[in-house]
């Protein structure tokens, strides 16, 4: 009987049709086919560059390399894959009957008062067997469609995990760039601020001795005073930039790995290939992510769609029965059942409908998804292809201004000293000039980050799936 069993679990596995879930179809990407920018077409795109070959300088790369070892954020992410495929293969042992075997023994005593016989009976029974119970015979692909949504979710799961990564050496690598350039403002006005305390001891010599006037010391005191605010506010913010690259990585940051030299010494791949749009776009991760999503609602329209239909489960077991523990396996002790159902959907209410309804309208969302995905992830790269192309002009226009306005400045102390121009024309070349360094300082930082936002939106940073 065992092998008549065996046969008949394969037999009802072959019967399995294919499902009636609507074939997916990647939709139209609902963008243009080129960057807005001149961008050279190439096969070659940054996703391609393992972060190690972007982001070369060793203290950044030591950094990134320790926040994907310690980051709680991307653990979490990781664990979330575990926990997806875990799920799924629950979902998929449901296309395999779940066999067990049982043993079991009843000793009952019926008294006399009660018995037909008017005596007391003692009866014993036991059985051992092993079979299936309710096993769907997937004749309209139900468990097939539910199975391959899991199947789905898990890798939507995973692409979601390559998105984290992909986030997290973006962040890390912001984080970094911000406490360099804040380092460097911090050593700018530092500079600023001896140099004014240098001038307003001189201005107080001459104030003394009546070759100056109580405004000209007030104006001097008026610059130091700026610079030294600068100073406190700027180590409050080093010390906030270091909190922060510290939460984001996870762990305390080594010294030998904080940024060391400002944003000049930072070395970052500055020719990032942007690639072919189509390219791009379909494989980063949330896209991916999206895409994954969408096939999912389609088998949910398949299990959706097979509720209409009648389900068929099978229960059978073999194995063996007697009225005596010792007799249990011998000649003749044999039983065995087998127990085929149908169930045939006549009336639910609406509830089939309904359901139908709602795994059709999830797929709609799914698509309607995807697509701003794709939408998302254009805009992101159009404007980071928009700065880069820009940035070149900003930066180079600022080191103009700071050399224009460092001339100026020398020669507004000549004119000063040579009693040609008042102190009032020195203080606004002071002023000027303090404000055209803290202006490259910035426009340093953007030019760093638009490398590192760049890389994220074109999916680089994570490995493919």
């Amino acid at each position: 009987m065992l092998r008549n069993l065996t046969l008949s679990l394969l037999a009802a596995t072959s019967l399995t049709a294919c499902t009636l879930a609507p074939t997916t179809v990647r939709p139209t990407l609902p963008v243009a086919q080129t960057w807005p920018t001149a961008e050279p077409a190439g096969s070659t795109t940054a996703a391609d560059l393992a972060w190690k070959e972007v982001f070369i300088d060793p203290r950044l790369a030591g950094t990134i390399d320790l926040a994907l070892k310690e980051n709680r954020d991307l653990r979490v992410a990781l664990l979330n894959i575990e926990k997806a495929r875990a799920q799924y293969g629950v979902q998929r042992a449901a296309l395999l009957p779940g066999i067990n075997a049982g043993v079991s023994g009843s000793k009952a005593r019926t008294p006399a008062s009660v018995s037909q016989t008017g005596s007391a009976i003692e009866t014993e029974q036991y059985s051992a067997s092993v079979g299936f119970t309710g096993y769907e015979l997937d004749l309209f692909g139900r468990v097939r469609s539910l199975n391959q949504a899991a199947l789905q979710n898990w890798l939507a799961v995973r692409e979601n995990s390559r998105t984290a990564q992909i986030s997290l050496i973006s962040e890390v690598a912001g984080s970094w760039l911000t406490l360099a350039a804040d380092e460097d403002l911090l050593a700018l006005a530092r500079d600023t601020l001896a140099a004014r305390d240098q001038s307003l001891k001189l201005t107080q010599s001459r104030v003394d001795a009546g070759a100056a006037s109580t405004l000209d010391l007030r104006q001097a005191q008026t610059l130091a005073e700026q610079a030294r605010a600068d100073v406190a506010a700027y180590v409050a913010q080093v010390a906030q930039d270091r909190n922060a690259l510290r939460l984001v990585v996870g762990a305390d940051v080594p010294a030998d790995l904080l940024p060391a030299g400002g944003l000049v010494t930072a070395q970052i791949m500055p020719d990032l290939p942007a690639g072919v749009v189509s390219d791009v776009l379909t494989r980063r991760p949330d896209v991916l992510a999206a895409e994954h999503q969408l096939v999912a609602a389609n088998a949910n329209i398949g299990a959706a769609r097979a509720a209409f239909f009648p389900r068929i489960a099978l229960t059978g077991s073999t194995g063996s029965a007697s009225g005596e523990l010792g007799d249990l396996f011998k000649s003749g002790s044999g039983a065995w059942s087998f127990a085929p159902s149908i169930t045939l959907p006549i009336f639910a209410g609406g509830a089939n409908k309904a359901g139908l309804d709602s795994a059709k309208a999830s797929q709609g969302i799914a698509v309607a998804s995807y697509e701003k995905a794709v939408q998302t992830a254009f805009r992101e790269v159009a404007d980071a292809l928009a700065v880069r192309d820009t940035i070149a002009d900003r930066v180079g226009a600022q080191e103009r201004l700071v050399a224009a306005a460092s001339d100026s400045q020398r020669l507004a102390k000549q004119r000063k000293d040579a009693g040609i121009d008042s102190s009032l024309t020195l203080l606004d070349a002071q002023r000027t000039l303090y404000g055209a360094q803290q202006g490259l300082i910035a426009a340093r930082l953007v030019r760093a980050t638009n490398l590192v936002t760049l890389y994220k939106v074109l999916g680089g940073g994570a490995p493919a799936a």
